[in-house]
């Protein structure tokens, strides 16, 4: 079957949702067949994307006090957590920020704030910081700043910024039950406008949440029926105060599978580490890579601590990856 499903993909043709859960069954029924998989993936990553491999960076500009209730996050009001609490930053830190990580050769930068959107000032507030980036660093500016308006977002495209991110975060048949403030639907709409001034999509989400196997398929299909060739892949980093606390981590095996089973539905993305990889070591995350990895945010994660850029390229090049500052992924 993996032969049959790799040479369909291989020949551009999506796999139907059938085949990808009978293909997840087969995995967790028959341990033995697992590197096969892992090869496979290989196999279909360095046919659609090669050695190539983008870098991006992250800053969380604006900190605490969400009002969204996503159970997996320190920066919910809900929660009593370490997370640290401040209002939207000034430029000169982002600005130092962004050039710091463009002379270590990361190819994007990112404004990341919490809360479930950004008001008309916060957002005028955000266009003038990219605007002074942009006029600092050639560096490419993304942002991830919550349900945006798209007169908010064509402000934030003139200003430089060229691509939105905005995490599903998981299966649509699970979503509901870990967060309860805003919908998926809510995120479409963000997507769909974001598209319509112009800019591309990044969306992904957090594995190891207490879904199951067939709903991180599930996950990866639902990814696919939205184009999205850019998906973050973050790990759980269960934080204390919050209700996943004491959530089960995943194995590495578990966690392989996974990267393999979205190479298969989404042959052409990007599939980005992100948030939660410092739990893997060294040597799993080459594996991760070489299944089918081919993407990173580097430095640190928001309110869980990453991987240093240095580390980050160097592994890069170790694993014959070529960082392709050109690249742009479309829609």
């Amino acid at each position: 079957m993996i032969d049959t499903l790799k040479n369909k993909v291989l020949r551009g043709e999506d796999l139907t949702e059938e085949e990808a859960y009978a293909l997840i069954e087969l995995v967790q029924k028959d341990s033995s067949v697992l590197e096969a998989l892992y090869e496979a993936s290989h196999e279909i990553t360095e046919h659609f994307n090669g050695n190539r491999f983008d870098t991006c960076s992250i800053i969380n500009c604006k900190s605490g006090q969400c009002p969204e209730n996503c159970k997996w996050c320190a920066q919910s009001k809900f929660y009593k957590t370490d997370a640290e609490v401040y209002s939207l930053l000034d430029a000169d830190p982002c600005v130092d920020l962004a050039k710091h990580n463009r002379k270590q050769g990361i190819n994007r930068f990112a404004m990341v704030a919490s809360g479930r959107k950004l008001n008309n000032n916060d957002t005028d507030k955000v266009a003038e910081i990219v605007k002074k980036i942009r006029q600092s660093t050639d560096i490419k500016c993304c942002a991830s700043l919550g349900l945006m308006s798209e007169d908010q977002l064509q402000k934030l495209y003139d200003a430089g910024i060229t691509t939105y991110h905005c995490n599903m975060e998981s299966a649509p048949s699970y979503f509901g039950s870990l967060c309860s403030t805003h919908t998926q639907e809510d995120k479409k709409l963000t997507i769909e406008a974001a598209r319509k001034v112009g800019m591309q999509v990044c969306s992904g989400g957090i594995i190891g949440m207490g879904e199951s196997a067939r709903q991180r398929v599930e996950f990866a299909l639902f990814l696919r029926s939205l184009n999205i060739l850019s998906i973050p892949i973050n790990i759980l980093c269960p934080i204390k105060g919050t209700p996943l606390e004491k959530q089960k981590p995943l194995s590495e095996d578990e966690i392989f599978i996974t990267i393999a089973m979205f190479r298969f539905i989404n042959p052409k993305a990007y599939l980005r580490f992100s948030g939660g990889r410092k739990q893997l070591s060294d040597i799993a995350q080459r594996k991760a890579i070489y299944i089918g990895v081919n993407a990173a945010i580097t430095g640190d994660m928001l309110t869980t601590e990453g991987e240093g850029a240095r580390h980050d390229m160097d592994m890069i090049r170790e694993m014959g990856k070529v960082n392709d500052e050109s690249f742009n992924w479309g829609a």
